[in-house]
């Protein structure tokens, strides 16, 4: 990410428009980048400023009523209300009376209707936000250069060092023999819990296999978010969520592997 691109992204990161990644990536510019960062302080001066109470004209307590009364007015001067019409109201017919108390109530009808659903229609599902959440663990891990606790592709090794970090001991298996070399493991936390973190590699891709105990027993799931490949089971009381950027056909074969493991061991 270049200066020039923050001219635009800063007001979207401010208005909170930005997507996680492009926020993640931002953020970390932000704090590398003394002149980007003294900009973005100097557009929350500024937000601060424009939305101050100071700035806003306070209408008169009547304008509401004058301009109603000016709507159902006819007699206008060279496209102007004129200026009768803002000092006395006219007898308006009763049809016509009717006609826009109807319409009124039809505009806050359609409006209530349109607030209520809202919220609905756009708030994500559960699942969309631990998906999300997973993410965004992923993505941290590498921009924060944190990938492992334990840095070892002896799965002897990787699997004890959990031991008394977390309340369950996750299934780690390495998988060098089918292209999948075991990195480490760390800690994360995940779904308000911490979770066990196994990272696997594929050439040049990271793999995140995150790991917790789970009651239920869901079909395998597949999401793609912002470049990325997340597959999500669940398997011998555990929920599993493998997220890289590497290809899905690739991806699938290393849950496949996971879960034939996961199966054969008692």
């Amino acid at each position: 990410m270049n200066c020039p691109e923050n001219n635009t992204l800063i007001h979207a990161y401010l208005d909170g428009e930005l997507d996680l990644l492009s926020t993640l990536q931002l953020e970390a510019h932000l704090r590398e980048c003394a002149d980007c960062a003294q900009a973005y302080k100097n557009h929350q001066t500024l937000r601060s400023a424009m939305s101050s109470g100071g700035l806003y004209f306070k209408p008169p307590n009547d304008l509401a009523q004058r301009i109603h009364r000016a709507l159902q007015e006819p007699n206008q001067i060279g496209g102007m209300v004129s200026a009768s019409a803002l000092k006395a109201p006219r007898h308006v017919p009763w049809s016509r009376s009717w006609a826009l108390a109807g319409l009124t109530a039809s505009v806050a009808l359609v409006a209530g209707i349109a607030l209520w659903l809202a919220p609905r229609v756009s708030r994500p599902s559960p699942d969309d936000l631990l998906a999300q959440e997973v993410l965004a663990s992923h993505v941290r891990s590498l921009m924060a250069n944190h990938l492992t606790d334990v840095p070892s592709s002896d799965q002897h090794t990787v699997k004890p060092w959990f031991n008394g970090k977390l309340d369950f001991s996750p299934p780690v298996k390495d998988l060098s023999g089918d292209g999948f070399p075991l990195v480490g493991g760390r800690l994360d936390y995940l779904e308000d819990r911490p979770v066990a973190a196994l990272v696997y590699q594929r050439r040049k891709h990271f793999i995140n296999l995150f790991i917790w105990p789970s009651a239920s027993h869901s079909a395998q799931k597949t999401v793609m978010r912002q470049g990325y490949n997340l597959f999500h089971w669940a398997q011998a009381d555990m929920t599993y969520w493998a997220v890289s950027d590497l290809n899905y056909g690739e991806l699938q074969e290393f849950a496949k592997l996971v879960q034939n493991h996961a199966a054969s061991t008692p």
